[in-house]
């Protein structure tokens, strides 16, 4: 199924720190990834991993079992997927700082983004972590262990005390860390070769980066989303990696949760300029260094922001994405192979509206979503204060006294049901895939303030029903000063 793709590996990254899906719906869609080019799996567990021992305050109310593991791991088999397990080991450490009883291993107090390099305590700490996730992992034959956005680095006291020693700099700091979690990974599981994001890395001087021992340890993860990446710096950056003795490098591109942090629908055409350009990076190098492509899709921006693109939601731009990467481009044939594998009659890239049908594995949550994403706040606004029955006959004034002719209940009861009906399908559609808190946050975030305005009228409408009409209402006593 390698087609002429110049990736050989093409993962599909699975990011469950938020809205992960049940197992049961990724035993659904895993085909669907497969028969649309991927090959591989790049799952990025955080807190959905079953960590036990002194680890296990690690774990989310509904994480993984150990036997849910190794049915994820069954399903992919099953599928032709390779999973490549993903661990944060430096930045990103979010869902592991936070807890009190490991913060004191925080670069900076205040912020629980990145471990401090400096206690023998934090190498420990990701190495149960690394080894906890192998041990269900035995057969990987690549682990990733993140090292992305390590912010505040250099910052904490230990580590400005560090600095001010001569040569000592951020680079050297970060890569040592790196290279102590390298090698901790092939030491205990040497069939295995880690994988790093490599934005830490980019403006490392060559001689540094070549001298830190890194190279001859891991592989770097080229990532960009932009649809208006730069090509050739891509392809600089990829020389200076060879020239610094990294055997193999990766590239990673996005099809969803790229372009902002509560973004709801995803812009397919972003993501298919972003695959284009990539293919371009992968032409204008040696056949052989790229050793594949991470699709990434995004769940959450960081462990505390909100959610991004749900994973159904993503599914026509990660076809799209897919096809583009194994067919060289997005022509008007790999456009209708895209169309029959999701089962959509037309499908539109520069936009949304008719992205919302088809009979894929979650497009019954896709057409919801994007009901309520381009319609539901603006059609309450203009229930609530342009339609005509509301503001003439249901304003303010009559809500307040709970006042209203009893017949324009038949025209604006109906108009504030549809939406409470189709929120109650929406509700069920995403139980069905996820986890009770995520769909609650999804719901709450983005149908719930629309939805307690209806159900406010509503509430209003049902105690003017009881109430005499403005007509009827006694008026003051023209026999009488008020």
């Amino acid at each position: 199924m390698s087609g002429s793709s110049p990736f050989q590996m093409r993962l599909v990254h699975l990011d469950l720190k938020g809205a992960p899906p049940k197992v049961s719906y990724l035993s659904e869609i895993f085909p669907l990834f497969r028969a649309l080019g991927a090959n591989g799996l790049l799952i990025e567990y955080e807190d959905m991993f079953p960590y036990d021992g002194p680890l296990r305050l690690l774990r989310a109310r509904h994480a993984y079992s150990p036997s849910e593991i190794k049915e994820i791991l069954h399903l992919a088999t099953l599928n032709e997927l390779e999973v490549i397990p993903l661990v944060q080991t430096f930045g990103h450490m979010e869902f592991v700082l936070k807890h009190k009883a490991l913060a004191h291993l925080r670069e900076v107090a205040l912020f629980p983004n990145t471990l401090n390099p400096h206690e023998a305590e934090s190498l420990a700490l990701v190495g149960a972590m690394i080894d906890q996730v192998m041990d269900l992992h035995p057969k990987a034959r690549w682990l990733h262990v993140g090292c992305d956005e390590v912010y505040y680095l250099g910052e904490g006291e230990a580590s400005r005390r560090w600095l001010q020693q001569e040569q000592n700099t951020k680079a050297k700091l970060c890569l040592s860390h790196v290279k102590a979690v390298a090698s901790h990974v092939l030491a205990r599981h040497p069939a295995t070769t880690p994988l790093l994001w490599d934005d830490m890395l980019r403006g490392v001087p060559e001689d540094q980066l070549t001298a830190s021992g890194v190279p001859q340890l891991a592989q770097p993860v080229l990532w960009d989303y932009g649809a208006d990446l730069d090509v050739h710096g891509k392809a600089l950056l990829m020389e200076k990696y060879q020239k610094c003795g990294f055997s193999r490098l990766w590239a990673a591109s996005a099809f969803k949760g790229a372009t902002g942090a509560s973004q709801a629908l995803t812009p397919t055409e972003h993501h298919l300029r972003n695959h284009v350009q990539w293919l371009q990076v992968a032409a204008s190098g040696p056949a052989d260094v790229l050793q594949g492509i991470v699709l990434t899709g995004w769940q959450r921006y960081d462990h505390f922001s909100v959610l991004c693109e749900l994973l159904p939601v993503g599914i026509p731009s990660l076809a799209v994405c897919l096809q583009s990467l194994l067919h060289g481009g997005f022509a008007e044939d790999v456009k209708a192979r895209v169309e029959n594998f999701l089962g959509i009659s037309s499908l539109n890239i520069t936009g949304f509206t008719s992205a919302g049908t088809g009979s894929f594995p979650g497009s019954d949550i896709l057409a919801l979503v994007t009901q309520v994403s381009l319609h539901l706040h603006s059609s309450v606004d203009e229930l609530l204060q342009r339609d005509r029955y509301v503001t003439g006959w249901f304003s303010p004034y009559h809500r307040r006294r709970k006042l209203i002719h009893p017949v324009m209940i038949q025209h604006i009861q109906p108009q504030a049901l549809r939406w409470s009906a189709l929120a109650g399908e929406l509700e069920a559609a995403l139980q069905r895939v996820f986890y009770p808190d995520a769909v609650d946050e999804w719901l709450e975030e983005n149908v719930h303030p629309s939805l307690r305005r209806l159900q406010q009228l509503l509430q209003d409408l049902g105690e003017a029903a009881g109430t005499p009409s403005p007509q009827a209402s006694p008026g003051p006593d023209p026999g009488r000063e008020p």
